[in-house]
């Protein structure tokens, strides 16, 4: 039985593999990136005071600025799309996918921050956990809001389009007498 609000038929097969594949390569991906050890000569302390390490990027100048923020929030930004296309649901409250959305972002987000105390030459910093969920937001926000509309439409024209066509009445249905079974 389809559930209410979601993409019926092979659609929604596609489009959940699809985005349950996505994911995985983003997955792994990010656990490569993040969770490779750096060979560095040095390392900076953690950062546990919010906004300190964006207040220090903002002082080396905008264009290093605007690198190291957006690639903070670039990171997990693809969640926002990829883990409600994974879900395929169409229908329900946006408000609520967005708030499934990026909390998982943000548990994943500190998954990896965690994950990176134990790896060499990678440092804690509460600042790319905000960013990170950040980015799965806006992400979300951009992109899931007009995905879902557009599939809501192209899958009522569909519905529309296979609405048999009603045939002409030709009588009654003709019946067979009961004939009894011989023993």
């Amino acid at each position: 039985m389809q559930r209410q609000g979601s993409i019926g038929g092979s659609a929604a097969i596609r489009i959940r593999v699809a985005g349950g594949v996505l994911l995985v390569a983003h997955l792994a991906f990010v656990a490569w990136f993040t969770l490779r050890p750096l060979d560095v000569p040095w390392v900076m302390p953690a950062n546990l005071r919010p906004f300190a390490g964006i207040r220090a990027d903002l002082a080396l100048g905008w264009e290093r600025a605007a690198c190291r923020i957006g690639g903070g929030l670039a990171l997990l930004a693809p969640l926002g799309v990829l883990l409600p296309m994974a879900g395929g649901r169409l229908g329900g409250s946006p408000l609520g996918s967005l708030i499934r959305t990026v909390a998982a972002g943000a548990l994943l987000s500190l998954g990896i921050e965690l994950l990176q105390t134990g790896v060499p030459g990678q440092v804690v910093d509460v600042d790319s956990l905000l960013l990170n969920t950040v980015g799965v937001a806006l992400a979300h926000l951009a992109v899931v809001p007009a995905g879902r509309a557009w599939l809501r439409r192209r899958s009522e024209r569909r519905r529309r389009a296979e609405v048999p066509q009603e045939e002409p009445s030709q009588g009654r249905t003709p019946t067979i007498p009961r004939v009894g079974i011989a023993p």
